[in-house]
């Protein structure tokens, strides 16, 4: 597969608008692009402006939500417990079947974790456990703010411990005047965890906006093979 795994320093990070930036950027520079989310939760708690993940996935990619994940659940909490409390389990070979099944109708595969690399699927497997079966390069979505440098380097130590190769961490949202604190963040970042920092600053759901936004991140080059 040629693609990417995006991951988060957590919830709330900009997982979902990176990966739909970079979604959308391939898609106007001509490729066929397939998104792939393996759980979403929280349809409970609709937002007044983002559609939901894979509905917004969808919509950049030119497919329909069930395309990018069929496996959602209603409340706000972890993947696990949506399970639980669903009734069902969640099974690691079927997500990584349905990854790989999504990645065959197209060029490139954008894949979005859920939460963190540690979050949990079940009683075994957690979203790390996907990235590795899929083995795609990893690009980490992280907050510019006060926390981020522990955050990022942890998420870090944690991809590279599994042996997955991490291609950049994005800072998002990123002011236009960035604070001293936010740009000794991003370098620090760079430094310590010895990774390529980008920037993506504040955008909206429009397509056409995400595509912008996405272009100016080095796609190629995080795509290319280790």
């Amino acid at each position: 597969m040629r693609g990417c795994f995006v991951t988060g320093t957590d919830t709330g990070a900009g997982k979902t608008v990176l990966a739909a930036a970079i979604a959308a950027a391939l898609r106007r520079g001509g490729e066929r692009v397939a998104a792939f989310k393996a759980v979403v939760t929280g349809l409970d708690e609709p937002d007044d402006v983002w559609p939901a993940d894979h509905v917004l996935l969808a919509a950049v990619t030119g497919t329909q939500p069930q395309d990018v994940c069929a496996t959602t659940f209603g409340p706000a909490v972890s993947p696990h417990l949506a399970a639980q409390l669903a009734g069902v389990e969640l099974s690691l070979d079927a997500l990584v079947s349905a990854a790989r099944a999504a990645a065959q109708r197209a060029d490139v595969l954008v894949v979005e974790g859920v939460g963190g690399l540690l979050v949990p699927f079940n009683a075994l497997h957690c979203v790390r456990d996907l990235a590795v079966e899929l083995g795609l390069p990893v690009v980490v979505a992280a907050r510019p703010g006060l926390g981020t440098i522990n955050h990022s380097l942890l998420t870090i130590e944690a991809a590279r411990a599994a042996g997955l190769d991490v291609r950049a961490v994005v800072l998002t949202p990123w002011p236009e005047k960035p604070t001293l604190m936010q740009r000794s963040n991003r370098d620090t970042i760079a430094a310590r965890g010895a990774v390529e920092v980008a920037t993506l600053a504040s955008v909206g759901p429009a397509r056409a906006e995400l595509a912008r936004a996405g272009a100016g991140l080095a796609l190629q080059r995080w795509l290319e093979d280790g």
